[in-house]
Formats: structure tokens, C-alpha cells, sequence
């Protein structure tokens, strides 16, 4: 498999787990010490590994873009699954994430 294979495996991997852990009930998770981190981390996460399948400013933002509809998403459908609900800290960490990782793929390419 090619590096590009590899990173569309690796987010979708992470996609998924991110799914997973936001669309159970909460008491099927184990008390966990900061949501919101949680969420920031993720997104951050799927960002970066997006922005390395990206080919240019434009596909970046779209993967950016998309990923900001899919925490929205994953928001809405909580109000779906038991014991959750629609969270709007929840879905602003989300866009930090996002966000930081987009800042610091940036500034990276800046200062390199």
C-alpha cells in the first residue's frame, strides 16, 4: 500500500472510533476526566491526518470544512442515543480542534 492508502486507512480507523465513542450511551462508557479535551483531540487528530491526504489549499479546506459538518453531525445524532444529547462546548471544541490543527500544519509549512 502506497503512504496515501495508508493515511486514508489510518482516518478511517480514527473516523470510526470517533463515531464509536460519540454515539454510545454514556453509561456504557468509563467516567471520563475532560470531555471537551476528548473532543478537541479527536478533531485535531482527524484533521491532521486529512491535511495529509489533502492535494492543495482548496482540497484542504474542503476536508476542513467537512470535518466541521461531521462533529455537527455527530451533535445531532447524540440527541438520538440515550443519556446524550446536543452539545454546543462540545461541538465548539470540536471546531478548536479543527482549527489548531489547520494553524499548525500552517504555521509548520510557514517556518520550515
Amino acid at each position: 500500500m502506497s503512504g496515501m492508502e495508508w493515511n486514508l486507512v489510518l482516518f478511517g480507523i480514527t473516523a470510526v472510533a470517533v463515531c464509536a465513542g460519540c454515539l454510545v450511551p454514556n453509561r456504557w462508557l468509563p467516567p471520563l476526566p475532560n470531555d471537551k479535551f476528548l473532543h478537541f483531540a479527536a478533531f485535531a487528530v482527524l484533521s491532521l491526518l486529512a491535511l495529509r491526504m489533502a492535494n492543495g489549499g482548496r482540497e484542504a479546506v474542503l476536508w476542513l470544512a467537512s470535518l466541521c459538518v461531521a462533529g455537527w453531525l455527530i451533535e445531532c445524532l447524540q440527541s438520538l442515543v440515550p443519556d446524550r444529547r446536543f452539545c454546543w462546548r462540545d461541538l465548539g471544541a470540536n471546531v478548536a480542534g479543527i482549527a489548531s490543527a489547520a494553524l499548525a500544519v500552517y504555521l509548520h509549512g510557514v517556518f520550515s
